[in-house]
C-alpha cells in the first residue's frame, strides 16, 4: 500500500494511467485506513489532491471506491441524486463483499429514510422535518444544561476527568432520549448499543438489532400513549408512516445525531484547549464558542466520509472515468479542506456556513436537525466551561489519540484537570 510520506509509487502510477487508460483504475489506490491514516486524514487528503479532485482508494479490507475531495465535484454528485443514487444495492461490487466486511452497517442496505430515492425518500425526510421543527428550542436548551449540568456534577470533584467518555458522549443520546420520550432506562440501554454499531466491526449488526428493538417498543408506547415528543408526532403526521418506516427513521435519527454531536463537542472543546487564539476564552475572553464550534466543521468535521454514492449509468467526474455501480465516497471533510472554498479562520470565519459536515442536497441532515445539533453543542461546552474556568489538556496534545474510525473524527479520549469542586 501506499505511504503518503512516500508516494512516488502513486505518482509514476498516475502518470502512468495517461498512457495505459485499459489498466486497472485501482491499481496503487490510497489506502483509507491504518493508524497512519487515521492520526491525520488531512494530510492524506492533501497528498491525494494532488492527483486530481477525485482519487482511487481502497477501504479497509482492500475494497475498492473513488473518493471525491473537490468541493465542486461533491457539489455536484450530491446535487444529482438521480445520477449518483443512494441506494446501495446498485453496488457492482457485492459479490467481492463478504458479509463480515466491517463497514457493512455504513452501506448495507436497510429501509431507512437514508437509502431510499425520488418521492419515497421526500415523503419521509419530509415527516421527520416536520416534527423535528416542532420541537420547542427553549426546552432543548434547558434540558441539555441539565443534563450537561449532572455530567459535570459526577466528576467536579475529582479535579480530573475524560471529556469524551465522561461528558461529551453521553450528551447526545441523553438529549435525544427525551425528545424521543424513551423511558430513562431504554436511554442508558441505548448510549451503549448506538456505540457498538457505530464503532462497526463484528458486534455492530447484533447492536443494531437491539437498537431497533427498542425503537419498536418505543414506537408501541406511543400509539397507546401520546405525547409531546418526535414518535408521537410521526405516528399522527399525515405522510402515514408504516411501523417499519418509523422504526427505522427513528433509529436513523437516533445514531444520526448522537455520534456527530458528542464528536463536535468533543473537538471544540479539544480546539479550545489547545489552540492560544482560544486561550482567553476559557477565562472569559477573545475567541468564542460560536467561533470554535464553526472551526470545527470545517477543519475537523465530525462526520468525515459519507459511504456513499452509486452512479447508474457510466460517467466522468473530476476527469475520471467512473463506471456504473461504481462506490463514490463523499468526502466531506476533504472538501471543506480544499483551497479553493476554505476559509481564513486567522481573520475570523463567523457566519461562513458553506461547508459539507452536514452533508448537501436531498440526503443531507433534515432541518432543522443542524440547528438543533448546535444548540446542543453550544450549551454543553458552554456548561462545561463556566463550571471549570480553569480546565486544562492533562497530557500534550500531540499525544492525543483518535478513534480509528472512518466515518468520524473522534477522539479515542480528551483527558483534562482542574481545580476541584462541588456538585451544584
Amino acid at each position: 500500500m501506499t505511504d503518503y510520506t512516500h508516494s512516488t509509487e502513486a505518482t509514476s502510477w498516475f502518470a502512468a494511467r495517461q498512457e495505459e487508460p485499459e489498466r486497472n483504475a485501482f491499481d496503487g489506490a490510497f489506502p483509507m485506513y491504518g493508524r497512519a491514516y487515521h492520526q491525520d486524514p488531512a494530510r492524506a487528503f492533501e497528498e491525494m489532491r494532488r492527483h486530481g479532485p477525485v482519487v482511487p482508494v481502497v477501504l479497509e479490507g482492500d475494497v475498492p471506491g473513488w473518493l471525491v475531495l473537490g468541493y465542486r465535484e461533491l457539489r455536484y454528485v450530491l446535487s444529482n441524486p438521480k445520477l449518483f443514487v443512494r441506494d446501495s444495492r446498485q453496488w457492482n461490487q457485492w459479490d467481492n463483499i463478504p458479509a463480515d466486511w466491517p463497514l457493512m452497517a455504513y452501506v448495507g442496505y436497510q429501509p431507512s429514510m437514508l437509502f431510499e430515492v425520488g418521492a419515497a425518500h421526500e415523503r419521509r425526510a419530509g415527516a421527520m422535518s416536520d416534527a423535528l421543527s416542532q420541537a420547542d428550542q427553549f426546552e432543548l436548551r434547558t434540558h441539555c444544561e441539565r443534563v450537561s449540568e449532572g455530567l459535570v456534577n459526577t466528576f467536579i470533584g475529582s479535579g480530573r476527568a475524560d471529556l469524551m467518555a465522561q461528558f461529551a458522549n453521553p450528551i447526545p443520546l441523553l438529549v435525544l432520549g427525551s425528545m424521543l420520550g424513551l423511558p430513562d432506562a431504554d436511554t442508558r440501554a441505548l448510549v451503549g448499543e448506538v456505540a457498538t454499531t457505530l464503532n462497526g466491526g463484528p458486534a455492530a449488526m447484533e447492536a443494531y438489532g437491539r437498537v431497533q428493538t427498542i425503537m419498536a417498543g418505543l414506537l408501541e408506547l406511543k400509539r397507546k400513549h401520546p405525547g409531546p415528543d418526535l414518535p408521537s408526532r410521526l405516528l399522527a403526521h399525515p405522510a402515514r408512516l408504516t411501523d417499519e418506516e418509523l422504526t427505522q427513521d427513528l433509529l436513523l435519527t437516533m445514531t444520526a445525531g448522537h455520534d456527530p454531536t458528542a464528536t463536535w463537542i468533543g473537538n471544540t472543546l479539544q480546539l479550545m484547549l489547545t489552540d492560544d487564539r482560544f486561550a482567553m476564552t476559557l477565562s472569559g475572553g477573545r475567541r468564542s464558542i460560536g467561533q470554535a464550534l464553526n472551526e470545527v466543521l470545517w477543519k475537523e468535521a465530525p462526520g468525515q466520509i459519507s459511504i456513499g454514492r452509486w452512479p447508474v449509468i457510466d460517467t466522468q467526474l473530476g476527469g475520471r472515468r467512473i463506471r456504473a455501480g461504481d462506490l463514490l465516497v463523499c468526502g466531506l471533510a476533504a472538501a471543506n479542506l480544499d483551497p479553493q472554498v476554505r476559509p481564513d479562520f486567522y481573520g475570523g470565519s463567523v457566519g461562513n456556513h458553506a461547508h459539507m459536515s452536514f452533508g448537501y442536497g436531498a440526503h443531507g441532515c433534515p432541518h432543522p436537525a443542524p440547528e438543533l445539533a448546535e444548540v446542543i453543542a453550544h450549551i454543553a461546552v458552554e456548561t462545561l466551561l463556566d463550571r471549570l474556568p480553569d480546565v486544562v489538556l492533562a497530557v500534550p496534545p500531540e499525544s492525543l489519540e483518535w478513534r480509528m474510525s472512518i466515518q468520524m473524527r473522534s477522539l479515542e479520549s480528551l483527558p483534562v484537570e482542574f481545580t476541584p469542586g462541588y456538585p451544584s
